[in-house]
């Protein structure tokens, strides 16, 4: 089963500076019907003018990467991490016992566009660890690129919960599958572009909750990039039980 949830139904914050869609609850947005899926907790379309961001401010017991559209994202924190990233990176923040950063558009020209994204760890209280690194376009190109996976499989980054992200780009006649075990969830997200799964077209900024699905087909891309996520049948309800 495919949930549909189009780009036009998710939260919105403007702030001059910030232009920020919210797939699930977050902030000032809160609907009951969207408080995650699964571990997945928060996928935040951000779009942050020059040298503008968010100053230093704490996060604990959270896996939080983001994944850099156009643009480029600086990163401090207080692990002593200072980093820029741009397209292709995955950069990868274990809050652990708690670690504070700050995030800013580097450009004082051209506007950052990303994606934060938070999953919830299967631990608590663990050491904050820092993590990136650089996926090239080609390992992207028609296939779904392991980019984080519990055991840091295929050289993807180590994610502390049992969850696989995948990342893709489609066009034309490029097509991939990805399987899915009989007892997972899965989540889609396109982060530009549209493409079809399974035969349903997802256009930018579209997710999908999948249930009951065995394998997930992408096909008919234009310029699509996209996120797939791998997750335990949970629902959120159940984390916090």
């Amino acid at each position: 089963m495919i949930e549909l949830r189009k780009a036009d139904q998710r939260g919105r914050a403007e702030h001059g500076w910030l232009s920020s869609r919210h797939t699930f609850s977050f902030a000032n947005y809160y609907d009951a019907q969207q408080t995650g899926f699964s571990d997945l907790l928060v996928i935040n379309d951000d779009r942050v003018a020059p040298a503008r961001g968010f100053g230093k401010h704490p996060h604990r017991d959270m896996e939080i990467f983001s994944y850099v559209l156009e643009g480029a994202l600086e990163h401090k924190d207080s692990m002593g991490t200072g980093s820029v990233i741009v397209p292709g990176d995955v950069q990868l923040m274990s809050a652990g016992t708690g670690v504070a950063h700050s995030e800013f558009n580097h450009s004082a020209e051209q506007p950052v566009h990303f994606l934060q994204i938070w999953i919830a760890p299967n631990v608590k209280g663990a050491q904050p660890r820092y993590l990136q690194k650089n996926i090239p376009g080609e390992e992207k190109r028609g296939k779904l690129r392991l980019i984080l996976s519990p055991d840091g499989a295929a050289e993807s980054l180590e994610l502390r919960q049992d969850a696989r992200v995948y990342a893709g780009l489609f066009d034309g006649a490029e097509s991939a599958k990805v399987e899915i075990g009989a007892d997972r969830y899965a989540y889609v997200h396109v982060a530009r572009g549209s493409v079809k799964v399974n035969g349903l077209e997802l256009g930018e900024g579209d997710g999908a909750r999948i249930r009951s699905e065995r394998e997930l087909t992408f096909t008919d891309g234009h310029d699509a990039e996209v996120l797939v996520f791998d997750l335990r049948n949970i629902e959120v309800s159940e984390l916090w039980s």
